[in-house]
């Protein structure tokens, strides 16, 4: 059998894997905080937020497009692609360990492009795509900060005249739905970013036009799978350290952090624009705890959250060159 189709399969079932970790990873994304105020136990919104993942990800392809344009299609290679990869996947599986919410999109970006420059050098890397990609990185999460402030503060006001219990029975029907819609907007933004990554490999192997770059429909509905699967998994740790480590939550809470996270997410896909959903529902949750005062934050807890931020970039970078070097020794370039 063909060694560079050999290595196309590779690069799809490690793409796939990849995709299942961060179902599993960022499961916390969409249901800590309905778990964390009592809405729903935590089988059962795994269940919804399976399911709407699953459902996401078939809609739009925009962030796709950008992912798979990100390095020079002309060269781009299999080893190059399962190297990057594979730094994502190592990096995402630690912080997972130590309940760390970081940035699977920060791993996968940072994997393939420190294999990419390994391969080819920095020239490798498509600059406009990949300013897109750290534009939308960066800017999400204080977008995510400032939404759900805004939200919460409005929200508040609206309710000022109603009953506590008024309010919290209330919400806790609303928040299902806002649960519901975050899970939605985060299988829109991160299933695509594997389809671009697998699209990517396609391109390479010449079964996709280098022009195009459009994921085949059999890439979109793998994607899609492995993300639903995965969620259905579940991330408990990482689902606490959201849910109850960040700030006490309510349902009012939730609801406003979750329709902030998801309005960020899907204004984001809508403009190709690769975020982190981990980031964006981090943020969120952070505004609309300093919406009410400053120290309902716990920044103890935060500060260790920034700081995985901070170093996934690199850190995948480095593993993805590492990989790299370790592949094309046995396989080639």
């Amino acid at each position: 059998m063909d060694t560079v189709f050999i290595t196309l399969v590779a690069v799809v079932v490690v793409a796939l894997v990849f995709d299942y970790i961060n179902g599993f990873h960022d499961a916390a994304n969409a249901i800590a905080t309905v778990v964390s105020t009592g809405v729903l136990p935590m089988r059962t919104a795994i269940l919804m937020a399976a399911t709407m993942n699953l459902i996401g990800a078939f809609m739009g392809l925009k962030v796709a497009d950008t992912v798979a344009k990100m390095v020079d299609p002309h060269l781009v290679s299999q080893v190059m692609v399962v190297a990057g990869v594979t730094g994502a996947i190592v990096w995402n599986l630690i912080t997972w360990w130590f309940g760390i919410p970081s940035s699977s999109s920060h791993a996968l970006m940072g994997g393939i492009i420190g294999a990419a420059v390994t391969k080819a050098g920095t020239h490798a890397v498509q600059v406009g795509n990949l300013e897109k990609t750290l534009m939308g990185l960066f800017i999400s999460p204080l977008a995510g900060f400032i939404i759900g402030f805004i939200a919460m503060i409005a929200i508040t006001w609206a309710v000022r005249g109603m009953r506590p219990k008024t309010v919290n029975k209330a919400f806790r029907w609303l928040q299902m739905a806002s649960a519901g819609f975050m899970a939605l907007s985060h299988g829109q933004a991160d299933a695509q970013k594997t389809m671009g990554i697998i699209t990517m490999a396609l391109i390479a192997y010449g079964s996709v036009d280098k022009a195009a770059g459009t994921p085949p429909t059999w890439v979109v509905a793998s994607c899609a799978l492995a993300m639903g699967l995965g969620t259905a998994a579940g991330g408990v740790r990482i689902i606490k350290t959201m849910g109850s480590k960040i700030i006490d939550l309510k349902p009012i809470h939730g609801f406003a952090a979750e329709t902030a996270a998801a309005i960020t997410l899907i204004t984001a896909a809508q403009l190709g624009a690769p975020v982190s959903t981990t980031h964006v529902i981090s943020s969120s949750i952070m505004g609309v705890g300093a919406s009410q005062r400053v120290s309902a934050v716990r920044w103890g807890v935060t500060t260790r959250i920034f700081y995985a931020w901070v170093l996934t970039i690199p850190i995948s970078a480095a593993v993805g060159s590492l990989c790299y070097l370790a592949l094309s020794a046995v396989l080639g370039p």
